[in-house]
C-alpha cells in the first residue's frame, strides 16, 4: 500500500508517493502554488498536482496527509498563523476533503519536518530517541514534536513552538504581539539586523559569521556571541521541558556549525541537569523533502 502527501508552500505545491512499508519514494512532482490568485486557486492547484501524480502512477490516494505553513485550530477547525494569508480563518481540512473526495489530515510544516527527519532522516541514527524535537531556525523560528514516532498538535495545535517564547523582554516588536521573542532575537533577519545595527552595514548571516570566525570583526563577534548565548538559554529552556533523545535543526541559521559546538556549551549552562547535557543535536539529512515525506507519515 502506498501513502501520499502534499507540501503547501508559497510558491510552489510538492506532493510525494511513498510506499508504507520501505518508505521508499515511488513518485514526485511539483508545481507552482500561484497563492496570489487566492483560496479557491490554491485549492484547485493541491486537485490538478494529484491528478497528475495519479496519471503517472495509475492509482489515487485512498487519504492523503498536508503539510501547511500554519496551524489548523482544533477547536474552530480554521486555519491561522498562514504566512500565505487568504488561507487564515478557511476551514481548509473541511474545504480539500469536499474537492478532494477523500479524507485530509493537515500538520504544520515544522511538524512535518520533524517526523520525516525523526523517521526517514537523521532520527534513523537514534531508533531509541522517544521524543525528537524537530526545530526550524532560519527566516523564522518554528519547530515540532514526535513522540513515540507520532506528532503531538496539542491542545491548540502549537505542539512543539518555540519561536514566540520571551527572550528579551525589551526586544524588538514581533507580529506575534509580544517584544523580544525568540524569532525577534536569534532569527537569520533578526540576526542580520543586528549586525547592521551595530555596524551600519547589512551583511547576510555566513558573512557575518565569517568575519567573526577570522577575528576580523567586532560588530560580527558581538552579533555571534549574542546568538550563542541565546541559544543556549531558549533550547536549554525546552529541554527542561521535554527532555528530548533528539533534536534536529531546519533552516539557513541551522547551518552555522558554532550551535552545534560553542552552542552546546552554552546549552550547558542553562539545563536543569548540573550541568549535564548528552542530547544529540544534528542537522536534517532529508533537505526540502522533509515536509512532503512528514505529510505522507501523517497517516502511517
Amino acid at each position: 500500500m502506498n501513502i501520499w502527501g502534499i507540501d503547501l508552500g508559497g510558491t510552489k505545491i510538492e506532493c510525494a508517493v511513498l510506499d508504507a512499508d520501505s518508505l521508499s519514494v515511488i513518485e514526485r512532482q511539483r508545481i507552482p502554488t500561484e497563492a496570489d490568485k487566492g483560496y479557491d486557486h490554491i485549492l484547485s492547484q493541491i486537485k490538478k498536482l494529484i491528478e497528475q501524480v495519479a496519471q503517472k502512477t495509475g492509482e489515487r490516494p485512498a487519504k492523503i496527509g498536508l503539510a501547511t505553513p500554519g496551524v489548523l485550530e482544533p477547536e474552530s477547525q480554521t486555519m491561522k498563523n498562514c504566512n500565505t494569508t487568504c488561507m487564515n480563518g478557511r476551514r481548509m481540512q473541511e474545504d480539500l476533503e469536499q474537492v478532494l473526495g477523500i479524507p485530509v489530515r493537515l500538520a504544520n510544516d515544522a511538524n512535518c519536518f520533524a517526523l520525516a527527519e525523526a523517521l526517514m532522516g537523521a532520527g534513523k541514527e537514534y531508533p531509541d530517541a522517544e521524543v525528537v524535537w524537530g526545530i526550524i531556525m532560519g527566516t523564522g523560528v518554528g519547530g515540532g514534536l514526535v513522540v513515540n514516532k507520532k506528532v503531538i498538535n496539542g491542545h491548540h495545535g502549537i505542539g512543539g513552538e518555540w519561536g514566540h517564547n520571551i527572550l528579551e523582554e525589551n526586544g524588538e516588536l514581533c507580529y506575534c504581539n509580544k517584544k523580544g521573542c525568540v524569532e525577534m532575537v536569534i532569527s537569520g533577519p533578526a540576526l542580520e539586523r543586528a549586525y547592521e545595527k551595530l555596524s551600519g552595514t547589512p551583511l547576510k548571516l555566513n558573512v557575518i559569521v565569517e568575519r567573526h570566525l577570522s577575528a576580523a570583526d567586532v560588530h560580527a563577534t558581538m552579533v555571534i556571541e549574542r546568538l550563542l548565548e541565546n541559544y543556549g538559554k531558549a533550547i536549554s529552556s525546552v529541554i527542561n521541558i521535554i527532555d528530548p533523545g533528539l533534536i534536529i535543526i531546519g533552516g539557513g541559521v541551522g547551518n552555522v556549525d558554532l550551535l552545534y559546538t560553542e552552542g552546546y556549551e552554552r546549552i550547558k549552562k542553562y539545563i536543569f541537569n548540573n550541568g549535564q547535557l548528552s542530547t544529540p543535536i544534528r542537522k536534517p539529512v532529508l533537505g526540502d523533502s522533509a515536509g512532503v515525506f512528514g505529510a505522507a507519515l501523517l497517516w502511517n
